[in-house]
């Protein structure tokens, strides 16, 4: 797919390759999905105050992440059922990242654990909404749900459209709180991020509970590295994210595409023009390290919404 030059592009074929039913579940957003385009938007909002006259020639693009050593500060976000995009796929180790594995996966924990030694993150579903689940989406019937094997998910019925929808209703827990972070706590020693962070109040909440991180919101003052998940469609978008305080951020939607589009060479090339374009960047505001990032180098231009369009 060498006629492609950014990742944008690659959502336009997959919707042409992938059935309506698949790239709708990819590509669509909770009601009226204004987030969704919010979150590209407010990127567009956001300028640069170039540098000029630096010594640029060297720049190092590497960061750690709660202790593991990255090649950049762009990692895979859980993404659910990629199988139904490609079979396989190994791009996120061969990038010196770090791959999220969903829940609601369609390879197992064991299976994605057997492919290398790249670094793995897994996003755990304790309680989640039924938008989750779009109500009119019908599991293929080659796909599983892997890390429910040998769980009451064999009761779900395959040939009823809301039979997936139907099991999450059932699974939702309403009492979920800050004390089950806590607890979650006593039963492992990995570094436990919460994700969806919206607010001030909860990410104080979250510090409180020994979160090691967040996902979404500022207002962490430090204490904890703060993530951006959503919208991220160029280096640019990931210099910006750096700017305004996050430690990393995380891409979803482009790797599914990618991987409709051109499988584990698709997502590997989605890395790498993250990877040039945030370089660049870098070397035009005249930054030679991640370190060197500011809140400086943009200044947001929040009374003028720049509309992207949809592709």
């Amino acid at each position: 797919m060498e006629m492609i030059t950014n990742v944008p592009e690659y959502e336009v074929i997959a919707k042409e390759k992938l059935p309506k039913m698949v790239y709708d579940y990819y590509a669509s957003g909770a009601e009226d999905q204004w987030t969704l385009k919010e979150n590209r938007n407010a990127f567009s909002r956001i300028l640069f105050r170039p540098r000029i006259l630096i010594d640029v020639s060297k720049i190092n693009m590497m960061t750690t992440i709660l202790g593991f050593r990255i090649s950049m500060p762009v990692m895979v976000a859980p993404t659910a059922m990629q199988k139904m995009a490609h079979h396989e796929a190994r791009a996120a180790s061969d990038a010196g990242t770090i791959m999220t594995l969903s829940t609601y996966a369609t390879s197992s924990v064991e299976e994605v654990a057997s492919t290398g030694s790249g670094i793995r993150f897994f996003q755990l579903y304790v309680s989640f909404q039924i938008s989750t689940l779009p109500c009119l989406f019908t599991l293929p019937p080659y796909l599983t749900l892997k890390n429910f094997e040998g769980l009451d998910l064999g009761k779900i019925n395959k040939t009823d459209d809301s039979g997936l929808a139907s099991y999450a209703a059932n699974q939702i827990d309403q009492s979920l709180s800050w004390k089950d972070v806590k607890w979650l706590q006593t039963i492992t020693s990995l570094p436990i991020l919460v994700k969806g962070v919206l607010t001030a109040e909860d990410t104080k909440l979250a510090i409180e509970a020994g979160a090691a991180g967040i996902i979404v919101v500022k207002a962490a003052q430090g204490k904890v590295p703060v993530f951006l998940d959503g919208g991220v469609r160029r280096g640019t978008d990931v210099f910006k994210a750096l700017a305004l305080g996050a430690s990393g951020v995380f891409i979803g939607r482009p790797v599914v595409f990618a991987l409709a589009v051109d499988g584990e060479a698709g997502v590997r090339k989605v890395l790498q023009m993250l990877h040039d374009e945030l370089e660049l960047t870098m070397a035009l505001c005249g930054c030679r390290s991640l370190k060197e990032i500011t809140r400086n180098h943009v200044v947001a231009d929040w009374d003028h919404p720049r509309v992207l369009p949809r592709l």
